[in-house]
Order: structure tokens, then sequence, then C-alpha cells
């Protein structure tokens, strides 16, 4: 049987995340000459990405969390970067929410080592904060460290967690819809503030949680935060196709991207869902030069930045073992079994073996972007990989990763995006001030089997 040909919708628009990351996201971008080292530890610096992420008309901020330093508890493994510090992103969101109209705040949150009802009223209360712009970043946490931090000796088992995760966004969703769109009255006259004909319990009882309810905020203009996940393991896939609305994905090669994105697809049509119900957003970083020359010349400056003790345990976290123990010059170990980032382990063997990298070749190609895929180009160069990736079935849009903040930021917003509008690839004003709306994605229609009879009428 042929192949069918990929195909967009004429004037279908790519989506384009802006991935924040403190003062860059190549791991050794805090010591360049020209960024502000502790900058990620200053509101006003997320203020001034924010507004520039906002001017460029980026349909999201987001931030990735954890709730624990990665890797062993030696400071010595991750002293040289800039992970040990960072906001809790949540609270993060609520200043920038204020200084921001349109674009969209997705933050981190963790179904292993969190609760759902402090997870749905937190983003409730973001989304009404914003006036509809919230998303949650669904994740199961890849630190296994954070467990010591959650009174726990070690990592939940990968299928434990997503397990834990599948009957955890049930729970959110469902108290998410507790308060129907128009059950707020204010009504003066008869004393009523809420219809309580429009407000309904949960009453959730499975094996993880047992939750009443109802949650103690209302819908937003969007109706209720857009799901947001990263997962690429087969639980991982399995748990965007039932849940997800946008998956960030980590992809290094176009046609890896391809077959993933078309057996997502192939997933949401099974589970019932239209293919244009989620969004798959690999992570890019762009390196932006006026020559190609003068984009590889600036890229490996901050390669040559990388001190193999902040390498080594970067690249260790994402293959599971402890490379330390093997000659940097040599070729990685065989691949062991991981409880953690099984998709992005998978991309890292596949990557070595192809290119018959070292280990000192690995963690200087990957670690400055944690194994997402780097564009080094002109402005047009890197509009034409995108453009290739967008118009034949890669991606719907991307994560994008600056190397640096603000400059790295500045050069995309400035020179990448005016060519992406040229071109007909990106909007050239906000759709919408929510970011469902933003993103082209339906406002979900409550699911009434999920929750309880309304409220008895006192």
């Amino acid at each position: 049987m042929a192949e069918t040909k990929f195909e967009r919708k004429p004037g279908e628009k790519m989506r384009l995340g802006m991935f924040i990351s403190a003062e860059g996201h190549h791991v050794a971008g805090w010591r360049h000459p020209d960024v502000r080292a502790g900058a990620g530890q200053d509101i006003n610096h997320y203020v001034n990405i924010a507004r520039l992420s906002e001017r460029g008309l980026f349909d999201m901020l987001f931030k990735a969390d954890s709730q624990s330093t990665f890797g062993p508890d030696d400071i010595n493994n991750w002293k040289r970067t800039t992970s040990a510090c960072q906001f809790e992103p949540i609270t993060m969101f609520a200043a920038l929410a204020m200084v921001t109209k349109n674009i969209g705040l997705v933050s981190t949150s963790s179904t292993t080592y969190g609760d759902p009802f402090h997870v749905a009223r937190f983003f409730a209360s973001l989304d009404l904060i914003s006036g509809g712009r919230a998303g949650w970043n669904l994740v199961t946490s890849s630190a296994a460290s954070e467990a010591f931090n959650f009174s726990l000796d070690a990592h939940v088992p990968h299928a434990d967690r997503y397990e834990r995760a599948a009957e955890f966004v049930q729970v959110v969703m469902g108290l998410w819809e507790c308060w129907e769109p128009d059950a707020f009255l204010g009504d003066k006259k008869e004393g009523l503030y809420f219809d309580p004909k429009k407000l309904h319990f949960l009453n959730h009882k499975g094996k993880h949680f047992s939750v009443r309810g109802p949650l103690t905020v209302m819908r937003s203009p969007q109706n209720r935060p857009v799901i947001v996940q990263a997962g690429q393991s087969e639980d991982g896939r399995d748990l965007a196709a039932e849940t997800a609305e946008v998956l960030f994905a980590v992809q290094q090669r176009i046609e890896p991207a391809r077959e993933f994105y078309a057996d997502i697809k192939r997933r949401l049509v099974e589970k019932g869902r239209a293919p244009g119900s989620l969004l798959i957003m690999p992570g890019v970083m762009p390196v932006i030069g006026r020559t190609v020359k003068e984009a590889e010349e600036r890229f490996d400056e901050l390669n040559k930045l990388i001190h193999p003790e902040q390498g080594i345990p970067v690249l260790s976290d994402m293959v599971g073992t402890d490379l330390s123990k093997y000659p940097l010059d040599g070729p990685l170990p065989p691949k062991p079994p991981i409880n953690t980032q099984q998709g992005r382990q998978a991309v890292v063997y596949d990557l070595a073996a192809r290119e018959n990298l070292t280990i000192r070749q690995l963690y200087q190609k990957l670690t400055g972007q944690r194994a997402h895929r780097v564009v080094v180009g002109t402005a047009e160069t890197i509009a034409d990989d995108l453009e290739l990736w967008f118009k034949t079935g890669g991606a719907d849009g991307f994560n994008i990763m600056p190397l640096t903040f603000l400059q790295g930021l500045e050069d995309i917003v400035d020179k990448l995006i005016p060519e992406l509008q040229r071109r007909g690839l990106f909007r050239t004003e906000y759709e919408s001030n929510t970011l469902r709306g933003n993103l082209g994605l339906h406002t979900p229609v409550a699911r009434k089997l999920r929750i309880s009879e309304p409220v008895p009428a006192p």
C-alpha cells in the first residue's frame, strides 16, 4: 500500500512555545561574558523574557521544573549548573500574568510527587488570574532524586508512575468540571452568589485517589487549562493520546520525527479524538548568525565552556548510568535499563551509534541542549529547516530554546520570527486572549459521566 503524502491545510500556521530557562538553555550559557550570571534568580529577568516573547507573538511561555537537583547527592556533580536554583514556576507565572496580555503560561507539575486537588486548584487559579492563559505540563518526574524530598527512599517505578498519572489527570479534569461555565450569578436581589444546580461533587474513588470535591475555583474564559505533556516512551505516548493537548517532543532527525508524529496522531484516532486535538512541538535550539560560519563559531564558543564535571553528570542522567567511570574518549557503555527518561535515552544511544561519538563528543554535542535538536545557521536557513518539518509531518510547531537570555531570544524575535512571518508560516498578530484560542484548540466538552448530580439546593 502506498504511503499517504502529508499535507497541511491552506493557511495553517505553526505554533511556537518559548522554553524559558534561567540564563539560557545552553548548559554553559551562564558563563558567557555577555550573560549576567544569577539573572535566573531575579523576577525582573523573567518579566523581560515574557514581554519580549509576547512581542514575538509566541503562543506560550513554558517552564520545566524539578523538585530536586538532578543527579547524585555529591555537590561537585552539579555545582557548575544553574539547575540547583530556580523559582517555583506556578508562583512565577502568576507574577508574569500581570505584565502580559496574550501569551500562554505553561508550568510543570508532577503527578508522582503531587496531589490532584492541589494541582487542580493551583492551575485553575492561574487560569483565572491570567484570563484564561494557563497550561499544565503533566510530568511523572524524571529526576529520581525527587523521591528523597517526599519521604521515599527510591524513585517510584516507571510503570507505576504512569498508572498513577493516568488516574491523577482524570481527577484533575473532573475537579475542573465541578463548576459549570455559567454557575456564577452574583444575584444581589435574591442573595444567590452562584447557581447551586451548576456545582457538582466529584466523588472520585479509585486505586490511588479518593477525592470528593468540589473544587474551590470557578471556570476561566478558556474553560479549563490546556494539558501539556512531554512523554516519549510507550506509556508516555498512550497517556498523551488519552489526555494531552500539546506534546513537547525530543527528536533529532526528521524521519523518526515523522514516525513519532504519525504514531501519536494514530493513537488519538484510536481513542476517539481528532488528530488536530493534540499539537506536537519538538524542542529546537536555534543558533543564529549573519552567516552560517558566524553561527557555528557562536555555538562552538559556548560548547568550549562546558566543563567535564558539568557535562558528564548531565549526560549520565540522560543515559541512566554513571559515565564518570568510563574513558571520556571511549564509547558509551551498553544501554542499561532505566527508570526515568526512557525516550531521551533512546535518542542519545541512537545518535551515538549513528555518528560513532565518544562520551566527550556526546556531552559537548548534547548536554548544551539536553538532547534537543540544534539548528545552526542564518535566519533563512533555520526557517528552511523548520518549514520542512512543519510541512512534511514532522511537527505542528516547536518549543524554542534560546542559547542564552536575553541575547539569544532577541535574535529569534528580531530575525527568525520575521522570516517565518514573511513565508506565511507564523501569525502577525494574536488571534485570541486565551491560550486555547491562540493554539486553535476547541473548548472541551464537560464529561458529565465523571461528575455527580448537582448539589441539592438549600
